[in-house]
């Protein structure tokens, strides 16, 4: 063999190596990108119970699909349903959407899209909010959004910009550009 041979074969080989290498790293990296971009574990039809820190039963959720994140402590739901229980122990209202992210670290539920705020006793004087998004702290009881809010309730119907309600105190307040609507019977 002479010497330009040996050059290209040299070359050839080098050239294997350093692609077999890049190769081996990109592998590795893909495989860690991906096992932190998967959920811990899926479920489908959930139903789950959670407490509070003395025992208290604080709110219920089922959901259609729901993933965890162990890692960041998170998890997402499909078409969840919530039923709260501020401090007097009964469920008075039913959170509907068609996504929520539940925080767990900082106790904060997030519903998305066509969220539907029920109330369960026909005796409530408001009976439904409606908004596309909405944020319950499940600790305090408190709920807030900044969007467009609509609430109906017996013989009136209000909407606003910006929500503010306290579960706990029975409290519900919006925050801009209030508009109402009240019909005698």
């Amino acid at each position: 063999m002479n010497r330009v041979t040996l050059a290209i074969i040299a070359f050839f080989g080098t050239a294997l190596i350093l692609y077999w290498q890049v190769q081996s790293k990109h592998g590795s990296q893909a495989l860690l990108l991906d096992a932190s971009d998967r959920p811990d574990y899926v479920i489908n039809n959930i139903n789950s119970v959670q407490y509070d820190e003395q025992g208290k039963l604080n709110s219920r959720v089922s959901a259609s699909h729901m993933e965890h994140y162990a890692e960041r402590n998170i998890t997402y739901f499909t078409q969840p349903i919530y039923l709260v229980y501020p401090d007097n122990g009964d469920a008075q209202w039913r959170l509907r959407s068609a996504r929520g992210t539940l925080d767990k670290d900082s106790g904060r539920v997030i519903l998305e899209n066509n969220v539907i705020i029920d109330a369960i006793s026909p005796e409530e004087p408001i009976q439904t909010i409606e908004t596309n998004y909405m944020e319950l702290d499940l600790n305090t009881m408190i709920m807030t959004s900044d969007r467009t809010i609509r609430i109906t309730g017996n013989d009136f119907l209000i909407t606003g910009k910006g929500l503010y309600a306290d579960l706990n105190a029975q409290k519900v307040r919006l925050t801009s550009q209030v508009e109402g609507t009240y019909e005698t019977k």
